[in-house]
C-alpha cells in the first residue's frame, strides 16, 4: 500500500460525506483492494460503554459484538492504542471470528475526543503486519477521523 495515495483516496472519499457508514464502507473496500495477504478488513463501532458492533467489513461472517477489554480488538479499544499480533493463538483472550486468522493489527479511531471504533484488518499468515503497515493505517484512520461526522 502506498500510504500518501490511500491517505490521499480516503480524504476524497469523505469530502462532502453526510454520513458515516457509506464513507466506512468506502475506505473498507478501498482497503481491502490495496492490502496484500489479508482474510477480513472491516470496522467495530463502539457504543455508550465502549462495546464494540459489527459496522462495514471486507470478508467471511463476523463477531456481532465485542466487549470492551475482550480480544485484540476489544483491548485496543480499551487502550486507546494499536494492537498488532504476530500469532493470535498466544493473544490471551483472542476471539476467533474466523479460525483462518493467524494475525490481526487493530487501529482504534477517534471522534470528537472519544472512541468512535477500531479499524481491523486480519491475515492468514502469520506475523504479517509490521511497523510499516501499523504507521499506514494509523494514517489512513487519522484521514478517515478527519470526514467522520459522526451520523450513523
Amino acid at each position: 500500500m502506498d500510504r500518501k495515495e490511500c491517505v490521499e483516496r480516503v480524504a476524497a472519499l469523505g469530502e462532502g460525506s453526510r454520513r458515516d457508514l457509506p464513507l466506512l464502507a468506502n475506505v473498507g473496500a478501498l482497503l481491502a483492494e490495496t492490502l496484500e495477504d489479508i482474510n477480513w478488513v472491516g470496522f467495530y463501532l463502539a457504543d455508550e460503554a465502549g462495546d464494540l458492533w459489527l459496522g462495514p467489513f471486507q470478508g467471511r461472517v463476523a463477531c456481532t459484538c465485542i466487549r470492551r477489554g475482550r480480544g485484540v480488538c476489544g483491548t485496543a479499544a480499551q487502550r486507546g492504542e494499536t494492537v498488532c499480533v504476530e500469532d493470535v493463538t498466544t493473544f490471551a483472550g483472542h476471539i476467533a471470528c474466523d479460525a483462518r486468522s493467524r494475525s490481526e493489527i487493530v487501529v482504534p479511531l477517534f471522534w470528537d475526543g472519544r472512541l468512535y471504533g477500531v479499524l481491523d484488518v486480519d491475515s492468514a499468515s502469520l506475523s504479517r503486519f509490521g511497523a510499516r503497515d501499523r504507521a499506514d493505517l494509523e494514517a489512513v484512520a487519522r484521514a478517515l477521523e478527519n470526514h467522520l461526522v459522526g451520523t450513523l
